[in-house]
């Protein structure tokens, strides 16, 4: 699950920024990763989670971690748990 990836994720990253469309059925996976893990990786995290949402945009996660350094995945066109294994993977 997420929540026992957070402890390697905390130690590094920054910041996970998720962006995307609301009503674009390619950001669909996104809305859906947010709506389902969004409370709890607030609560067991102290790497903050900004949820940025713009009309048109392609769906994308953004993990910044120190020095600079960001990394940028597309998200268009995935579920909820291909969602999660980018994310995962950062």
């Amino acid at each position: 699950t997420l929540i026992s990836s957070l402890g390697k994720m905390s130690k590094v990253l920054r910041e996970l920024r998720v962006i995307m469309c609301q009503t674009s059925p390619a950001s669909q996976g996104a809305r859906d990763f947010i709506s389902k893990n969004f409370a709890s990786f607030t609560e067991a995290s102290t790497v903050p989670l900004l949820v940025r949402e713009c009309s048109g945009v392609p769906a994308r996660v953004l993990a910044r971690y120190g020095f600079g350094r960001e990394v940028t995945v597309p998200l268009d066109g995935l579920s909820a748990t291909e969602v999660m294994a980018k994310v995962k993977a950062l």
